[in-house]
């Protein structure tokens, strides 16, 4: 399926049903009165989050949402039937925005939520409700009024506990393969991933969390290069960042720590938020790195790095050193699972 995470679509609300003038005309009954019956209220738009959705896809296509009009009402005190409602399926994690104004309308964040976008308008008053002791035959009746309608845009950022970050071709699609039954595309060449792809980790009864791997970084990604910069959002929400980095990487002239400070810089200048998020620095492919030269290695890239925060060394493939890595991130997300913070919090930053 293609990933979408950006749509622009246009709602609007029904209008409400017109008040009818009417009156009551029966046989021997030559002063009935009036009865004519108020209109019905028109359709309204909701946004309910849906789990079970993963991608904006079906906004790209269909980008006119409008619910019916209310009936008007009729005589014999009949009121005109409302319009239904309609309700916009979308995935957990997206934010709607007026499109005119920007303003951030909702964020849907838990499955099931359901928010009003557009208020169909109030059916008209027939003339039933304009008689008085001195009006006993009223010919007024008011409009119905308008639906409420917005040009609206959506942007998906998924929901996750943990993020990957790294160079193309750094094993981070092998990695989320290893820990959980997400399957992307793996392959030895870069950019490979096109697309986040979300894995659910559980190393334990009731002990789980989830990881989203996006494409790849490159130098310059925070001002369009590479594939990287257009899902650097789907990693605000999430509360721990893992650093990926080759340390066995084909090209001899490719030095990871470089590449390494490439992607911090990048981050910095996306976001400083981002930035200030914990990260942690697992070096991956150590199956290709000589036994006796591991430790030494990973010594040698920490020191010229001045890292001071947590280290793995792992083989994603080979499934080395994965187990305390995997409870160690548990240990750090467990914290926050029940109870969510606002979006705009912000973390403590880690100087690299």
């Amino acid at each position: 399926m293609k990933f979408v995470d950006e749509a622009t679509i246009d709602i609007a609300a029904g209008h409400g049903g017109a008040g009818c003038v009417s009156f009551r005309r029966e046989k021997f009954i030559p002063f009935g009165g009036p009865n004519g019956g108020d209109g019905g209220r028109g359709g309204s738009v909701w946004a309910v989050a849906d789990r079970n959705i993963n991608t904006l896809i079906d906004y790209r296509y269909a980008r006119r949402h409008d619910a019916r009009n209310g009936e008007p009402g009729r005589g014999s005190d009949q009121f005109g039937a409302a319009g239904p409602d309609i309700e916009l399926r979308m995935p957990v994690g997206t934010i709607i925005r007026n499109a005119e104004t920007d303003e951030t309308m909702v964020e849907l964040l838990e499955h099931g939520q359901k928010t009003l976008l557009a208020k169909g308008g109030d059916g008209g008053f027939g003339n039933l409700h304009f008689k008085t002791s001195t009006n006993r035959s009223p010919r007024q009746k008011t409009p119905g009024w308008p639906g409420e309608a917005f040009k609206l845009q959506l942007e998906l950022r998924v929901l996750a506990d943990v993020g990957l970050l790294g160079m193309p071709n750094a094993g981070k699609s092998t990695f989320i393969a290893a820990i959980s039954n997400a399957r992307p595309k793996i392959a030895d060449y870069p950019f490979t991933t096109l697309h986040p792809n979300l894995g659910v980790v559980r190393i334990g009864p009731e002990r789980s969390f989830v990881v989203a791997d996006i494409p790849g970084l490159i130098e310059g990604a925070s001002e369009g290069a590479g594939l990287g910069h257009q899902f650097l959002r789907h990693l605000q929400r999430t509360r721990l960042l893992l650093h990926i980095v080759d340390a066995a990487p084909f090209d001899e002239g490719v030095d990871p720590v470089v590449q390494a400070r490439a992607i911090v810089a990048e981050l910095k200048k996306y976001d400083p938020a981002l930035h200030a998020k914990p990260r942690w620095l697992v070096f991956n492919k150590l199956d290709m790195v000589p036994v006796d030269e591991r430790e030494k290695r990973v010594k040698d890239y920490v020191r010229r790095l001045r890292w001071k925060g947590p280290v793995f060394a792992i083989s994603a493939l080979a499934r080395e050193g994965m187990k305390p890595l995997l409870d160690a991130i548990y240990e750090h997300v467990a914290q926050f699972q029940r109870e969510p913070p606002p979006p705009d919090q912000r973390f403590e930053a880690m100087d690299v």
